[in-house]
């Protein structure tokens, strides 16, 4: 018969700051224009879509940064069990929610919505920027749609998924923040 054809490597994620969560935060404002940026949201459409949160891992807040920043008891237990688990159940639903064909257009991240956290507010021990709800925007079946990343976070000037489909919950399962067809409105201001 004819030769197989090699299949195609599995995607993969795009680094981040690969390293830094286990530096000192600084008050570098982060941008929404930089490669880590770009390759973070990359990584976030890439779990969304394969439905395989792991993929997200550069993207997510780093536990070694989650470590330094959080004032209470083990946070590196609170980041495995509350804050990582949450975000996979996430994925699973915004995955679910996405469905296949789906295309990647744009993440609206308005700057203007950041807010400096100073240490001791929200539980932590250091200040991080806060940028509340932007906005996946894709395409699917001719339409645009979009839906919100919870919560990004700073460490050392890049922007994390510290949140994904909520900041808060009621339970063990997985949500999408704010589905809209359209690109809906990023926001709204405030929060941790």
């Amino acid at each position: 018969g004819p030769p197989l054809e090699p299949a195609p490597p599995p995607p993969s994620a795009l680094p981040v700051a690969p390293g830094a969560g286990s530096l000192h935060q600084t008050t570098a404002i982060p941008s929404t224009a930089s490669t880590p940026f770009h390759n973070a949201m990359y990584d976030l459409w890439l779990a969304v879509t394969t439905g395989n949160a792991s993929l997200a891992l550069p993207a997510f807040f780093p536990e070694a940064a989650y470590t330094q920043i959080k004032a209470i008891a083990d946070p590196a237990s609170d980041w495995q069990n509350r804050l990582w688990y949450d975000f996979t159940l996430d994925v699973t639903a915004a995955h679910a929610a996405v469905g296949r064909g789906a295309t990647f257009v744009r993440v609206i991240a308005p700057s203007a919505l950041a807010v400096w956290v100073s240490p001791g507010a929200c539980y932590n021990s250091a200040g991080y920027w806060h940028l509340p709800g932007p906005r996946v925007v894709y395409e699917q079946g001719g339409e645009t749609r979009s839906f919100g990343i919870a919560s990004l976070i700073s460490w050392r000037g890049d922007w994390y998924v510290v949140h994904f489909g909520a900041v808060l919950r009621g339970g063990a399962y997985g949500e999408v923040d704010d589905p809209e067809a359209g690109q809906g409105e990023p926001g709204p201001p405030g929060g941790c």
